[in-house]
């Protein structure tokens, strides 16, 4: 018989929709969601991603626990009231209760789950260490000094990349940094003057290569996907106040797209090939070693907000849109079209972030503009590598070099 693929019930389901309503009730968006270490846990940041005036608005971060049996959908487990806007957040790789976030104010707070009544563990506090800027994303670096800890980098749009260690008193402190500045980059349409009196490119996204030791992407406003190396030690120009000296990281930059770019990934299963989205609506798939795109694919009319390989499928990748679906794409089947598009809700509101679950592998979480996270289950067609899926991707990723 033939697969009827138009049938989208048939390969994807909603499981849950979560929601908060004290949060919609002061029209809160979901700015980011976060799987946790066991994959049972799922962590939303709340804030805004639009424009106005919400520095000094609370906000929150929810969790549900999804294997509880008394799931509530729209009571989370744990609420986490939070005195600025968060902007991203990120679980802890190996301890589960761990939530760290980015706030607008620039600062960075970690959270302990398990400690319900002062759950903040670490923060960074207002410092001249600390972004001027809203802090965009955060990510969870191994320690190879230390097994058991992990520092924590951290980006925003006054250009800075931050690497923060845990210290006994509760701070986080700044352990090494790196600046994206103007003359790395062989234009920028969006430059802005900081605080330390030059022109700063501003950092909205972040992905590190899972083969090449320090090598990591960041997308900028100014429509840019560089290539950084954390090895590197020129000093970015100028040098700001602080107590470690910044660094210059970016060794490569590649084919822009027309605005911001707002989500980049590298996959989990190719040394080479990383996507990139913004404003343009675009997804572009790079290779790390050529600065043109090996396709472009237009997704949306509006912005695109997050882009995502997944973790089990080397041909799978999943992008948010801003008229409110989740697109997911088999490489295998079309380079020029999504497999099924998703209506993440009926008011056509923007979808800004979404993780797959690399733990149960079939779960899909998205987060939108009207603060609900969806929870969605994929059929095994998005979950079971084929037999020639890796030649495949190497087909792709050699087909323009």
């Amino acid at each position: 018989f033939e697969v009827n693929w138009t049938d989208q019930d048939e390969i994807v389901l909603c499981l849950h929709t979560l929601s908060y309503p004290e949060a919609q009730d002061q029209n809160l968006q979901v700015t980011g969601v976060s799987w946790n270490a066991t994959g049972s846990v799922i962590a939303c940041s709340y804030g805004r991603l639009d424009d106005g005036d919400w520095s000094t608005e609370k906000s929150y971060v929810c969790t549900w626990n999804l294997d509880r049996r008394g799931l509530n959908p729209q009571r989370p487990d744990l609420v986490v009231d939070v005195p600025s806007s968060v902007m991203c957040l990120a679980f802890h790789p190996s301890q589960p209760s761990l939530i760290a976030g980015g706030l607008f104010s620039g600062e960075l707070l970690v959270w302990d789950t398990s400690r319900t009544e002062d759950p903040v563990i670490w923060r960074t506090g207002m410092t001249d260490d600390t972004h001027t800027d809203p802090v965009y994303q955060v990510h969870w670096l191994p320690d190879t000094r230390h097994r058991n800890h992990a520092r924590l980098m951290s980006v925003g749009t006054d250009g800075k990349i931050l690497v923060w260690r845990e210290e006994r008193d509760g701070r986080l402190a700044l352990a090494e940094g790196f600046a994206i500045v103007a003359q790395q980059i062989p234009r920028s349409t969006r430059l802005k003057k900081v605080a330390w009196g030059e022109a700063a490119v501003g950092v909205t996204s972040l992905s590190f290569s899972p083969f090449h030791a320090g090598v990591f992407v960041v997308g900028v406003e100014g429509g840019y996907c560089l290539r950084c190396s954390a090895s590197a030690q020129g000093p970015a120009l100028p040098r700001p106040r602080g107590s470690v000296p910044l660094r210059a990281p970016a060794e490569l930059a590649f084919s822009p797209h027309a605005g911001p770019v707002y989500s980049v990934s590298c996959s989990p299963f190719h040394r080479n090939l990383f996507l990139s989205c913004g404003t343009d609506g675009q997804v572009h798939l790079h290779s790390m070693l050529q600065t043109q795109p090996l396709f472009a694919l237009q997704l949306s009319k509006k912005y695109l907000f997050s882009v995502r390989w997944s973790p089990v499928r080397p041909l799978v990748f999943a992008a948010a849109s801003g008229e409110g679906e989740v697109h997911l794409l088999d490489l295998g089947r079309s380079t020029q079209k999504p497999t099924v598009s998703l209506k993440q809700s009926v008011s056509d509101c923007p979808v800004y972030c979404l993780e797959f679950n690399t733990k149960h592998t079939r779960l899909l979480a998205a987060g939108d503009a009207a603060g609900t996270v969806k929870v969605w289950q994929l059929s095994s067609d998005f979950t079971e590598q084929g037999p020639r899926e890796m030649s495949h991707l190497e087909q792709l990723a050699i087909a323009a070099t």
